[in-house]
């Protein structure tokens, strides 16, 4: 902050000095009414020992052994000014002050708001009485203007995302998963549901639940999943497609229904080896042509014993050296030579000869 007003350091008062700092006397605060009808918006009130903030908002400190360091809470600030580097400005010029003349000086600078913020995880709403930057009076708000805070619940899923602040459960998830893997590879009418796009749009899938929200516990309670489907294309009619284009789930040739994770960038189909016997080609999903799911081919243990997009070449190579390896260790399963003609399976050899 520069120099407001002119005048030698001698005589502005530094270290308990001459001129403004003479005591806290009649001419003292005859002095601070004066200097607070001039400048109102260097009013300034004590935010903590030797430290003052302006109505103006400047944060301003008193020189080491100022007299003013026991004055009052109230201020009248003559000069002030700011070297570079320095947080708050040091004071030079100033006198006590009042709170009612400080108040009655610096009238036009009252106000009086209602100020609802997405601040530390929650919505925090309070009505606050101001001197400018200085709050005079603040307390908590039960009703807070609608407008303010919905503009409050956005902020906070702008800032924290909606995956951090709804219910998500696993079918919720995997909605979402289902949804941006049609919108990577589709596009069109598919949404986009990444946390920025889903909170850039959350008035649009998040009604009724959002005109009800007051709070963070509030936002909590609320089923993403019903609320993502809102999102769906309905009106060009693909949201009755989302099972076609992109199944929660896959029968394989053994009958199973066998969830897809689409969490990764290709969607996975994770299945025990035995259960594809027959199955020639690779699944895909996604339309025409559509997308191969990455076959996680999987033991009898559960555990994986090959990877691939592209079955047809797995059971002319690679299977005959999982078989190889893994019969001897599960004698009690099927291992055909020729899996392609094979009957799936579920079941253990012992189990498909009764």
């Amino acid at each position: 902050m520069s120099a407001m007003s002119g005048g030698r350091d001698a005589e502005c008062g530094q270290g308990g000095g001459r001129g403004a700092e003479r005591g806290q006397g009649g001419d003292d605060r005859l002095a601070g009414v004066v200097v607070a009808l001039a400048f109102p918006e260097r009013v300034a009130r004590r935010q903590g020992p030797g430290r003052f903030l302006m109505a103006s908002g400047t944060r301003a400190a008193l020189a080491d052994g100022s007299r003013l360091a026991s004055a009052g809470d109230w201020l009248a600030v003559a000069v002030a000014d700011r070297s570079a580097g320095s947080a708050d400005a040091r004071l030079r010029l100033a006198a006590p002050l009042d709170e009612d003349t400080a108040l009655a000086a610096a009238e036009h600078l009252l106000a009086s708001a209602q100020e609802v913020h997405w601040e530390d995880g929650d919505v925090v709403a309070r009505a606050v009485q101001r001197l400018g930057a200085i709050t005079l009076a603040e307390r908590p708000l039960t009703a807070p203007d609608p407008v303010l805070l919905r503009a409050a619940l956005l902020r906070g899923l702008a800032e924290e995302g909606p995956a951090g602040l709804l219910r998500w459960s696993k079918e919720a998830a995997a909605l979402r998963e289902r949804l941006a893997f049609l919108h990577r590879t589709l596009g069109g009418d598919w949404p986009d549901v990444s946390d920025a796009a889903l909170a850039a749009r959350a008035e649009d899938w998040l009604e009724p639940e959002l005109s009800r929200a007051r709070r963070r516990a509030d936002l909590a309670r609320i089923d993403a999943g019903q609320a993502l489907a809102r999102l769906l294309p309905w009106a060009s009619g693909e949201a009755a497609r989302l099972d076609e284009l992109a199944p929660e789930r896959i029968e394989v040739p053994s009958g199973s229904r066998i969830r897809v994770d689409y969490s990764a960038g290709q969607p996975v189909l994770a299945v025990k080896l035995q259960e594809l016997f027959g199955l020639a080609e690779t699944p895909r999903v996604g339309g025409v042509p559509g997308v191969p799911v990455l076959v996680h081919l999987l033991s009898p243990a559960g555990r994986p014993a090959a990877v691939t997009a592209d079955l047809a070449s797995f059971w002319g190579s690679g299977y005959r050296a999982v078989r190889a390896e893994l019969r001897g260790r599960y004698p009690k399963h099927p291992w055909p030579e020729d899996p392609v003609t094979a009957e799936p399976t579920r079941h253990t050899s012992a189990r498909l000869r009764r």
